[in-house]
């Protein structure tokens, strides 16, 4: 294959201030990205614009989506939109015991290249995604229900951002070991000293699964892949089956890009599944596979976390996300922050609030003391206000992205007195799509018989107001759900130093994130890549942060060779 060296000085050259950037802001944590948010920045520099954009989209409709890769064994399909339509795409299903040995032949040359050749081909291939986001954004969207303002930037620039981090974060742990031939003298006193020559080559352990999920696909998807891809292994993409288009277009990008780079293009290979085949738990157990990434439902994390030894597993399962209301000095600004946050994308996020710990003798607002039936109905108020547009409610709400999601929303209803009934919202553009704002149910929380309820995750547009005795038992109720159930997300409200510090020890104490008395602009359910970690690593909601050192440094290891000097 041709030497990768002429290619790698040219993507030096577009890409290694990008890279020296992103490694300063992991370590200042301060604002950056590299990938504009807004529609209207792109057209220009060879980016599709909105036309463009749709037009791209639309092109990949109703056909066969070829990635010339081998042990091409037929062709499958069957993705249709929560907004309604069938999307007619047919993937390549391929022959594993034929694609996995061709993934694992362009190793040897993919690690000789070296952790900066990854890093700036890693790059090229996000910034060619970059450039068709608004292709993207309606792979996202018509895949995984969001609306298609938050598609865009959570399934593109965000998404990207996400990559990017973890493209820095495999640099810098790689890199901490010398790169070439280091020398190493040991004197012995009168004698002549040791010498040796000693040479370091970060190796990846070879091929990595990820597993992506049906509601974020790529925000989810690209820290693994880009972590895996830029620590010297090849990657094996295998969607969600309801949520295939837009890791397939990111397959196809990536191949594109290795080849151009003079790598092997089946370093990255897309794994479909044919309907009921689900390969997932036949792929996690093969000996080629050696790291996973996973997000989903708990039940299969676990399984994966015990069935395959074999592999270096990364799980984002599920949690119980909470927030502490004890006081407020913005009681307006704290029900509107709430009220977005309950809201934004149905409550189809792995860190939107679930329970709402409110003490049941009320609270201390600017706007004087409030009650507990107070707070909820003021809450209450405060989404159906938010939400009262049919317009602005399709824009935050998107569609439900399956039927299971609905089945729990009209369950929850019967779980105790309905403080916000759910609605029907109709979607002019898309008639078929299954839109509903949330609801909101109160539960007493001395009750056993409404443990089983708050203490469960209930994935969707669904919220429960737990009434607790007082800060303190909101406190314990709050340590023993992160303990027990795990949180993405801790949320608190108050004006007390001392209950700030005792939520901050809880959150220490169980390894939770944190977000304090927001009221502005930033909602618990958001996080900034370079800044924000995604999920702590310690507790049961996820065994991995994004991003961090240990979500990259364990994906490759540092193999020795000594020489006599």
């Amino acid at each position: 294959m041709a030497t990768a060296q002429p290619t790698t000085d040219v993507l030096a050259a577009k890409h290694r201030s990008t890279l020296d950037q992103a490694l300063a802001t992991i370590r200042s944590r301060a604002y950056w990205s590299p990938y504009p948010e807004h529609p209207k920045a792109y057209g220009a520099d060879g980016s599709l614009d909105a036309a463009a954009g749709l037009a791209a989209h639309q092109a990949v409709l109703n056909g066969r989506f070829d990635l010339d890769q081998p042990g091409t064994d037929g062709w499958t399909g069957g993705e249709i939109s929560p907004y309604g339509p069938a999307l007619g795409v047919e993937y390549p299903h391929a022959d594993i015991d034929v694609l996995l040995p061709a993934m694992r032949a362009g190793l040897p040359g993919w690690r000789d290249a070296g952790p900066e050749a990854r890093a700036l081909v890693c790059l090229e291939i996000l910034a060619r995604i970059s450039a068709r986001t608004h292709e993207f954004a309606h792979a996202v969207m018509h895949t995984s229900g969001q609306a298609f303002m938050m598609a865009f930037q959570a399934g593109g620039p965000h998404a990207q951002d996400r990559g990017l981090e973890a493209v820095a974060y495999a640099y810098e742990e790689q890199t901490r070991t010398p790169a070439g031939r280091a020398a190493w003298s040991k004197p012995q006193g009168k004698r002549d000293p040791l010498e040796l020559s000693k040479e370091f080559t970060p190796v990846g352990r070879g091929v990595a699964l990820v597993i992506g999920c049906n509601t974020f696909p790529t925000w989810n998807g690209y820290p693994g892949l880009f972590a895996s891809l830029a620590t010297g292994n090849a990657v094996l993409v295998k969607p969600h089956p309801r949520a295939v288009l837009p890791l397939a277009l990111t397959v196809k990008v990536a191949r594109e890009v290795l080849a151009e780079s003079g790598f092997d293009p089946n370093l990255v290979a897309l794994a479909t599944e044919r309907p009921g085949e689900g390969i997932a738990k036949t792929l996690a157990v093969r000996p080629e596979i050696r790291i996973i990434d996973y997000t989903g439902s708990t039940a299969f994390g676990d399984w994966l976390e015990a069935n395959a030894r074999q592999a270096q597993v990364y799980t984002e399962k599920a949690g119980v996300n909470t927030v502490l209301i004890d006081s407020t000095d913005d009681y307006k600004g704290m029900l509107s922050n709430l009220a977005f946050s309950l809201s934004l994308y149905s409550g189809q996020m792995c860190t939107t609030p679930q329970n709402l710990l409110i003490p049941r003798d009320g609270i201390a607002t600017d706007q004087g003391p409030r009650s507990y039936d107070e707070v909820v109905a003021d809450l209450a108020g405060a989404v159906g206000g938010l939400l009262g547009d049919d317009a602005r409610a399709n824009a935050l709400l998107g569609a439900l992205v399956n039927p299971d999601v609905k089945a729990r929303l009209e369950a929850a209803a019967g779980l105790g007195e309905v403080a916000l009934a759910s609605r029907e919202v109709a979607n002019p553009e898309f008639p078929e799509a299954v839109v509903r704002t949330p609801v909101m149910v109160k539960l007493d929380g001395s009750k056993p018989d409404a443990e089983a309820a708050y203490l469960s995750e209930c994935f969707g547009p669904v919220s429960f107001a737990v009434s607790v005795d007082s800060t303190a038992d909101g406190l314990e109720l709050l340590r023993r759900t992160i303990r027990d159930k795990g949180a993405m997300t801790v949320g608190a409200y108050t004006t007390s130093a001392d209950t700030e510090r005792a939520v901050e020890e809880v959150c220490l104490e169980e390894s939770a994130q944190l977000s304090l008395n927001l009221t502005g602009g930033v909602y618990v359910n958001q996080t900034a890549a370079f800044s924000d970690f995604h999920g702590s690593g310690g507790n049961p909601a996820a065994n991995a942060a994004l991003c961090d050192g240990a979500f990259v440094s364990n994906r490759f290891r540092v193999v020795e060779v000594r020489r006599q000097a």
